[in-house]
């Protein structure tokens, strides 16, 4: 077992290449991230997962495959899952069933997943629906936190059943500022009370389920002038210490505009990671740098590895034992086998 495999990293095409392999087994490297581009049919995904497990079976393969317009697989018989905006609209309707179909939605997601080799989809989203925020939208369930928490428990316990882990974001709350992270760097100025009463509240409430978050690339000044992801205070101190999580932190995608800029000053994706790692990341996203040459991630590993040597930052046992716990520990259903699956095939028949 490495010691602290905290980078998580992507690869261009849809097979792996030797530089991809190279990259992959190299000890910091803890995971990969799929996106479409990586997609050409069901069969050629299984391959690829199969792929990175010969490289090192405890990378841990992830995808975002929320519903809605976050699905990076939508064809080759993938399900075309709800945004969970749907799922709070039913709730409105009959909450119970709402609670079923959230169940059965976390179900057909990761049994499709799994059933190709996927270990890990980052989910749900637990930001509030208020309405202004074009990147979350309809990727929220509800602008009530209680009706978010019950219906992202029920989507947790379908996963859960198809022997997947679950990743809550993002911390404490993206779901109120109009900017995007992805090219911005967004600003909440709510008081830290206003935002534990309302936005953060699912994060307590679900401290015994939740096994990862993700926290926001969103400065909020009245609690620390740096985005949550890169701030001790809210990953170390209210995040664990306050609200009682346990499970395994992801920082956002360290390439977005949000992650570039900390203290004022343009940062490199070390000095980002670096700063991630030591406010209370477990592991660290690098998105969509493998195209081209990929010579940003070569810089990430060796800067990350310079780090370690020169005590910029230090491994966590811990947190690698949090990154193995995401690991599925329950054998997946070939595809095949799912199709006629009589839990399978109800739970399709639930579905908003």
């Amino acid at each position: 077992m490495s010691e602290h495999a905290p980078l998580i990293l992507d690869v261009a095409g849809t097979s792996l290449t030797d530089v991809d392999r190279r990259r992959l087994a190299h000890p910091l490297v803890g995971g990969m991230i799929l996106f479409a581009r990586n997609w050409e049919d069901r069969e050629q995904l299984t391959e690829l997962c199969a792929e990175v497990k010969s490289v090192r079976a405890d990378l841990l393969i992830c995808v975002d495959h929320e519903g809605g317009r976050v699905q990076r697989f939508r064809s080759g018989g993938f399900t075309h899952l709800p945004p969970m905006r749907a799922l709070g609209e039913m709730w409105m309707k009959d909450a119970l069933a709402a609670t079923n179909a959230a169940t059965a939605a976390g179900y057909v997601l990761a049994a499709e997943l799994r059933a190709c080799g996927v270990d890990f989809s980052f989910t749900p989203v637990l930001d509030l629906d208020w309405g202004g925020s074009g990147v979350i939208g309809d990727r929220a369930f509800h602008r009530d936190a209680r009706v978010v928490s019950m219906l992202a428990k029920s989507l947790m316990h379908g996963l859960l059943r198809a022997g997947m882990a679950n990743c809550g974001k993002h911390f404490p709350g993206h779901g109120f500022v109009k900017a995007d992270s992805h090219v911005d760097i967004p600003v909440d100025k709510r008081s830290l009370k206003a935002l534990l009463a309302d936005d953060a509240a699912p994060y307590p409430w679900l401290n015994t389920s939740l096994t990862s978050v993700m926290p926001a690339h969103v400065i909020y000044p009245k609690v620390d002038s740096r985005p949550a992801g890169f701030s001790s205070r809210w990953l170390n101190d209210i995040l664990r210490g306050r609200l009682g999580f346990t499970g395994a932190i992801f920082s956002d995608d360290l390439s977005m505009a949000g992650a570039r800029r900390i203290d004022g000053r343009e940062v490199s994706y070390t000095e980002g990671a670096v700063a991630a790692l030591n406010a209370g990341c477990d592991m660290v996203l690098l998105c969509n740098q493998s195209l081209g040459e990929g010579e940003v991630i070569d810089e990430l590993l060796e800067g990350l590895a310079q780090g370690r040597s020169s005590g910029q930052w230090r491994a966590s046992k811990a947190s690698e034992h949090r990154r193995l716990d995401l690991l599925p520990e329950v054998p997946a259903l070939h595809w095949d086998a799912l199709m006629t699956h009589p839990q399978y095939i109800h739970a399709l028949g639930l579905l908003p």
